[in-house]
């Protein structure tokens, strides 16, 4: 029996609903920058991955560049509004433009559909696309917002590691989607340790351990019509080797705008992070490797936290001689609490050297130490110069001095820079994986390192200025420990105003000091000149 048109259009509609994948190949038309109008000939490792769209609700795709994958979503966003009513499909990305080009790609496979399959349009602009049948596809910038105002069917966030603040964007669309929605998250990697980064590494855990989202990874070689001789231009045409393989091999090693590269932390993972020997306090934030050794000097270096309920206080009990973390305290604590606890620490280790950082909040918690009378405080040169003789030439003048340590535009970048040397000549001992997760998450952004969106820096800028106090306080030479030992013991005394960083025996020329080895005094203004 010879069928009639209208029958063989039923049946195909019947396939196309039945399956995205058989839809897209045979109707789907895209726009391609060199030809133009094209089929949407889906290459094998594509109709594998609509397929799992398909099958999973939640799909977080770690992707190469250039494999499609926005064009296949959005083939699967059409699919899902022709076929089914009442589907609100939401397209986010870190720019209103960049999602809005997502939905141009859905407008221009529907418009280039055949008539039967097409549902008629109630809106169709640069922004949305809304049909008859109550389904519809809208663009927007990501944000805290951008999510919560409707429910949401299929939530498609596209280079989701570069969105500063993905994580608040994700919390507020989590709740919109409870009500049986799904959603794609796709990019390629950016730095370690940010939201996407973190959800890639859960969705791998599996079921037991893992969240909802079925992780799948596409790297370079997936894509049929790539050799070996593609990857290898890769890496002239992007001129970094470590950018070819974030944006080819899905490295999260190499990726991101990172301060401190994933290699060297991962060595750290590997060889020094360690549990605690004991957690103190009654937030229990106090962690302590160490317990004082009374042979050693320490300095303690705090960061005040701003006031905002989104801000810590943070400090490190640094062993001076061998650069290694043996305490720290991440929390939210009354600023004046926090110089009670930074006194009662600092004297524990040996009335360690006291570094608070003097910004803004941070007064509050200075004047509390000294009010306690306590004597071994940091104190900064007014001019900001610590690393030339005038220091110890300022230092005897309290009108030249000002408590605690001064964060500027000239200290901020190189504390930072002695962190990153410390970190990769393997010379400083972390043991603390919160820091660790900090520096996973610490970036340039617009020249200057901070925190990605939505992270913390606290600890990662209070152990900078403590890499930086150790390299031009406590700079040694062949004889540095015993050196450093020395000077400690002359410039630790209660019986003397203490004026700066070493608060030296004013009875005594401060420029030298005792040497047991070599029996007589020794100059210590090399110190200031390295």
């Amino acid at each position: 029996m010879k069928k009639d048109i209208k029958h063989i259009i039923r049946e195909e509609f019947v396939k196309c609903a039945q399956d995205p994948v058989y839809f897209m190949k045979k109707y789907c038309y895209i726009q391609h920058p060199q030809r133009g109008r094209i089929q949407f000939s889906l290459y094998q490792f594509q109709e594998k991955v609509l397929t799992l769209f398909q099958e999973n609700p939640y799909n977080i795709v770690l992707k190469s560049r250039q494999l499609g994958l926005s064009t296949l979503s959005a083939g699967y966003a059409l699919w899902l509004m022709i076929f089914h009513e009442n589907k609100n499909v939401l397209a986010l990305a870190t720019t209103q433009a960049t999602a809005r080009n997502l939905v141009s790609k859905v407008q221009f496979m529907f418009e280039n559909l055949p008539s039967w399959l097409k549902v008629d349009s109630m809106e169709n602009n640069k922004l949305s696309l809304r049909l008859k049948n109550g389904s519809k596809i809208q663009a927007k910038s990501s944000n805290s917002d951008a999510a919560r105002s409707e429910a949401v069917s299929l939530l498609i966030i596209d280079e989701a590691a570069f969105i500063d603040n993905i994580k608040e964007t994700w919390g507020a669309a989590q709740q919109t989607l409870a009500t049986g929605g799904g959603a794609i998250i796709l990019s390629t990697p950016y730095g370690t340790g940010n939201w996407f980064h973190q959800m890639w590494e859960n969705a791998e855990g599996g079921i037991d351990d893992g969240n909802d989202f079925l992780p799948i990874k596409l790297p370079w070689f997936v894509h049929p019509e790539r050799d070996q001789a593609w990857r290898d231009r890769q890496d002239i045409l992007l001129g970094d080797p470590r950018l070819a393989a974030q944006e080819c091999d899905c490295d999260f090693s190499t990726s991101g705008d990172v301060v401190f590269y994933n290699e060297f932390m991962e060595f750290y993972k590997q060889t020094y992070i360690i549990e605690p020997l004991e957690k103190r306090g009654a937030d229990r934030n106090l962690w302590i490797w160490e317990p004082a050794d009374y042979s050693r000097g320490y300095a303690i270096i705090a960061d005040v936290a701003r006031g905002d309920s989104k801000d810590f206080s943070a400090f490190h009990i640094l062993d001076i001689e061998n650069n290694t973390q043996v305490g720290e305290y991440k929390g939210k604590i009354d600023t004046k609490e926090f110089g009670h606890l930074l006194v009662g620490i600092a004297t524990e280790y040996n009335n360690a050297l006291l570094v608070v950082e003097n910004a803004s909040i941070g007064w509050n918690t200075i004047q509390t130490i000294i009010d306690r009378g306590y004597q071994n405080l940091y104190f900064s040169p007014k001019g900001g110069n610590v690393t030339s003789d005038s220091y110890f030439s300022e230092y005897v003048d309290t009108s030249k001095m000002t408590a605690g340590f001064t964060m500027s535009s000239r200290t901020r970048p190189i504390c930072i820079n002695k962190f990153q040397e410390s970190i990769a000549d393997k010379g400083v001992v972390i043991h603390s994986s919160r820091l660790l997760s900090e520096m996973k998450t610490f970036i340039w952004k617009n020249g200057r390192a901070e925190a990605q969106q939505g992270y913390n820096d606290d600890l990662v800028m209070s152990f900078s200025i403590g890499q930086y106090i150790r390299d031009t306080a406590f700079k040694y030479n062949k004889n540095g420990i015993d050196l450093t030992k020395s000077m400690l013991n002359n410039t630790t005394s209660t019986q003397y105003k203490y004026l700066g960083g070493y608060s030296a025996n004013t009875d005594k020329d401060p420029f030298t000091i005792d040497n047991p080895y070599s029996g007589g005094g020794e100059d210590i203004r090399w110190l200031l000149n390295k």
